[in-house]
């Protein structure tokens, strides 16, 4: 007969697995702290030295790192989704920035379809209370607030998709655009007229979630990128035409 005895399995091990699930679900971020080890143990309910043997097995993986006399944290997993001579080479041409954008369509109007499906109420929530941080940022002159919160609100549609492995690949995606790598995000946020367009495309993403109308979220999305996608187009030609522009003016000058 096919069966075996059950082992009982280790505290250790199971700590491992909770971290490892929270981890991969997206709950603990990457640079995220983890609590005090007394506090943490606490928590879990074992002892220091299981948990203290855990945390050894997730370092070992990869998964947590330790900083000195600062305590141990998530590790940055995302930093191999992309080579650096590959992230080189999408900021060095303009052409991965559109293939950016339409993959981000793509994904984002499937992410947004999933979570009007499958989101919980409390999922639903989450991406109200970040939209109404946005709208909250959204008067003030200073956009930094109002782009990070973009960036949120994108995500945690993701987030309620429940796809672990599109939750990943999306926010690795993410922090190259943060990085710049992509595109200067600020384009967007400078001008006072865009950034209204911005704010009503989003509510009306929101709107859709809330009102869990699949198709009408993903069309909601799929009209934001584009959106996105032209007003970056305009911009890359109005600074070729400053640029002529420029040149033209200089040779005036000097004839």
């Amino acid at each position: 007969m096919p069966f075996q005895k059950v082992q009982p399995e280790k505290l250790s091990t199971s700590v491992v697995r909770q971290i490892e699930l929270l981890i991969l679900r997206g709950i603990l971020r990457p640079g995220e702290r983890l609590p005090a080890e007394r506090e943490l143990s606490d928590r879990l309910g074992v002892s220091r030295p299981s948990l203290r043997e855990a945390i050894a097995t997730l370092q070992d993986k990869g998964l947590l790192t330790s900083k000195a006399g600062a305590g141990i944290f998530v590790a940055d997993v995302l930093g191999s989704a992309f080579s650096e001579a590959l992230v080189q080479l999408f900021s060095g041409h303009d052409e991965a920035v559109f293939d950016y954008i339409a993959f981000r369509r793509d994904m984002e109007g499937l992410a947004a379809e999933r979570a009007a499906a499958y989101a919980s109420d409390t999922d639903l929530q989450v991406i109200q209370a970040v939209f109404d941080k946005m709208e909250a940022a959204h008067p003030k002159r200073n956009p930094n607030d109002e782009a990070q919160l973009d960036a949120d609100f994108h995500l945690a549609i993701i987030e309620a998709s429940h796809n672990v492995i599109m939750l990943h690949m999306m926010r690795s995606m993410y922090q190259l655009l943060r990085e710049g790598v992509f595109y200067n995000r600020m384009i967007m946020f400078k001008q006072r007229t865009t950034r209204g367009e911005l704010l009503e495309q989003h509510r009306a993403i929101n709107a859709a979630l809330q009102a869990r109308d699949s198709k009408a979220a993903r069309e909601a999305v799929i009209a934001h990128l584009d959106y996105v996608e032209g007003a970056l187009a305009n911009h890359k030609k109005s600074t070729q035409n400053e640029e002529i522009a420029k040149q033209r003016y200089e040779h005036e000058l000097n004839r």
